[in-house]
């Protein structure tokens, strides 16, 4: 395809924040975006210039996207590869159907490692009781999670033993899963990596990540208290993974650091993700400048960091007291802090453990930009790992 001049429209399956910052990246360089996302007040909806307020699946939604937009995009993997699919019928469609149907299953996504000679943790697919009580005892303790829909935290267990195994499998609805090996890590690590339609690849700084309740609390890049070796490994496997499934657009791949300095990829996003929104402060070109330039057939430089970087989660949590009332987060308070970058998402309600928005510390130095961090931390009382 060729380049999409500026003027062009692009389209974005779902209008979560993800969508609403690549929105932004888009209008930046002169393009139009249209979303579509059944939620009448999306995030990414209400930045768009043009928002189809459908569901994924309606068909004649799907055929005036397809119409008005040349090229189009997707800001979470669980949107039915299918529509995807049929979208790539009259239109350019990336990261294509195929990608995202590995990535929506944790089995698939395994073999594909496998495929990319990229080493994961010891696991097996269960898909039926029977299954549990052959699983290999190798196994346990272990993280059962299921095949497809989990994200967050969502859909897993830990499992200490064959009973705790089959409670959880229950739990998780009898739905296939899979059960992977407890390991010992000593730290997480995530790649965000682009590739363009002429095969040409860009990756962001290799971050490191500390999770709350399974929800990505805090992220350091560049990563910190890991060996340059372990880094430079982190960029060759997700090379080899992007380049396996002839992959176009952003991706992201999860790795584990375990005690002893092995390597093991966890699971990965066909997206830009949550531990790369540093880089829209960061960096030369954020995450979603280069989603929009891999849709857009647009060229993909070498990303350089110019800024140290902590970036912290703020969850709908950070919108109540001790008591329970609702009440506004000190921003003021915050934005005082030179360095401070603050994000936030425009959804109307703030709930527990939902994502509402995202704050950036930057520095010239990882020791300022850490220090930085606690100072911002203590005074919104949240949870930082730098």
């Amino acid at each position: 395809m060729k380049p999409l001049p500026p003027g062009s429209w692009l389209g974005m399956l779902g209008g979560g924040q993800l969508g609403r910052m690549a929105v932004h990246a888009a209008q930046r360089l002169g393009y139009r975006v249209a979303v579509l996302d059944p939620d009448l007040n999306s995030p990414a909806g209400s930045a768009a210039d043009e928002h189809l307020c459908a569901p994924y699946e309606e068909p004649r939604a799907l055929a005036q996207l397809a119409q008005l937009c040349p090229a189009i995009s997707t800001e979470f993997e669980n949107v039915p590869a299918r529509v995807l699919a049929k979208l790539a019928e009259s239109c350019f469609v990336a990261p294509a159907a195929t990608a995202v149907a590995v990535c929506q299953d944790r089995a698939a996504e395994k073999a594909h490692f496998a495929r990319s000679q990229v080493p994961c943790a010891p696991h097996a697919v269960l898909a039926s009781s029977a299954d549990c009580e052959a699983a290999d005892a190798a196994l346990l303790p272990g993280i059962l999670k299921t095949a497809t829909l989990g994200y967050d935290g969502k859909g897993q267990r830990r499992v200490r033993d064959r009973a705790e195994l089959l409670t959880a499998f229950r739990e998780l609805g009898g739905v296939r899963c899979v059960l992977e090996a407890l390991l010992p890590l000593a730290a997480e690590l995530s790649v965000v990596v682009a590739r363009g339609q002429d095969g040409a690849m860009s990756l962001l700084p290799v971050q490191r990540n500390w999770h709350e309740d399974g929800i990505l609390a805090t992220t350091v890049a560049p990563a910190t208290g890991v060996a340059n070796e372990c880094i430079a490994q982190a960029e060759q496997h997700a090379r080899a993974i992007a380049e396996a499934m002839g992959y176009v657009g952003v991706l992201c791949i999860e790795f584990f650091v375990l005690e002893d300095g092995r390597l093991l990829a966890n699971e990965m996003a066909p997206r830009p993700h949550n531990s790369g929104h540093h880089s829209i402060d960061s960096c030369s070109l954020s995450q979603f400048d280069l989603q929009v330039r891999a849709l857009a057939g647009l060229p993909l430089p070498a990303v350089r960091q110019h800024s140290a970087t902590v970036m912290l989660n703020l969850l709908g949590d950070l919108w109540f007291d001790a008591q329970g009332q609702q009440r506004e987060p000190d921003w003021a308070g915050l934005l005082a802090l030179e360095g401070t970058h603050l994000h936030l998402y425009g959804k109307v309600e703030p709930r527990r453990a939902r994502k509402m928005g995202h704050l950036t510390l930057t520095a010239a130095s990882a020791e300022d930009a850490a220090a930085l961090a606690r100072r911002a931390a203590a005074l919104l009382r949240l949870p930082c790992h730098a």
